[in-house]
């Protein structure tokens, strides 16, 4: 069983309930044996789910966005646009909220919800001006000493030729840069893909956390099967050999907790999945709340500093 039987199956069940209601009949106990079916299906994906399908399962577009993690855990927000210098990126949001009466800075990467609202948003792909933006609005919330927290789910930064023609790489490099030194704490989501220097540029925080469903990768596994071998549908094998999964960068000490979805993902139920993150988020503001700007800094160039395994070999001088 796949993630796309299980998509036959809940097709079958809207058809029949909306056949039922249209027409007044009673499918009640065929219903329930395919409901049955299904979540037997998704318990079963859930437990033994493929780094693949995991991967396949963090780009779908049901997925929740940036917007509706801002709409279930936060209180007010104001979205801020413009990076000053440019122009506006809808491919990512920012702006100031409130969390739990907190004054918070929020942003993220933002896919859009059908194929007209994705070509809008350039499918959530930022370009210099996204990354512009999000810097201005990260730089007001240091200088007003509010926590930032983003939300990251991206193939990568727009690989357009305009994009580069405009800063794309300085831009994101700008954003590594200043996001080690505030003195702010900064709570990083992985809540989809998390694709090259797209996703670092919103990903220099003192907690990483990842969805269970999500990857977080220097590389897409297309690109990195077309540079390994030559050939991007060898992205499985790609992907199985770059230990990107929430899993693997557990162990590699890479983030800091796994957050859990609701069984088949956390298109599923996006106000339980906002309830998941939104008590994360509690425990690490609560955490870091209680450190100075200096140790802030400190935490998070240690954080960066161990992440990699090496060994040293001395050679004789003969």
């Amino acid at each position: 069983m796949n993630l796309q039987v299980l998509k036959q199956l809940e097709n079958q069940i809207a058809e029949l309930k909306e056949v039922s209601t249209k027409h007044n009949l009673d499918f009640n106990e065929v219903i329930n044996n395919l409901e049955q079916k299904v979540n037997e299906i998704k318990i079963h994906l859930n437990e033994n789910m493929e780094v693949w399908d995991k991967i396949q399962l963090s780009r779908i577009q049901q997925r929740p966005t940036t917007l509706d993690y801002i709409d279930h855990i936060f209180e007010d927000f104001i979205e801020l646009h413009g990076d000053r210098l440019y122009g506006e990126d809808p491919a990512l949001v920012s702006g100031i909220a409130t969390f739990e009466g907190m004054p918070i800075t929020v942003l993220g990467n933002q896919k859009g919800k059908n194929t007209k609202d994705n070509i809008y948003r350039r499918f959530g792909m930022s370009q210099p001006e996204g990354y512009r933006k999000a810097l201005r609005i990260m730089q007001q919330a240091n200088k007003f000493n509010r926590p930032i927290v983003t939300f990251i789910n991206t193939a990568g930064a727009f690989p357009g030729r305009e994009a580069e023609e405009r800063g794309q790489s300085q831009a994101i490099a700008l954003n590594l840069r200043e996001m080690a030194s505030f003195g702010v704490p900064i709570i990083c989501f992985v809540v989809g893909e998390g694709g090259s220097g797209g996703a670092l540029a919103l990903g220099i925080g003192n907690r990483i956390y990842m969805l269970e469903n999500t990857f977080y990768s220097v590389i897409s596994p297309e690109g990195a099967a077309a540079l390994l071998w030559k050939d991007a549908t060898q992205a499985k094998r790609a992907a199985e050999a770059l230990k990107i999964t929430a899993k693997d960068l557990m162990e590699l000490e890479v983030i800091d907790e796994i957050i859990k979805e609701p069984v088949g993902g956390a298109h599923i139920d996006i106000p339980l999945q906002s309830h998941f993150i939104k008590e994360t988020l509690r425990k690490a503001l609560q955490e870091l709340g209680q450190l100075d700007k200096g140790t802030l800094r400190q935490q998070r160039f240690d954080k960066f500093r161990k992440i990699g395994e090496y060994i040293e070999e001395r050679t004789l001088n003969k």
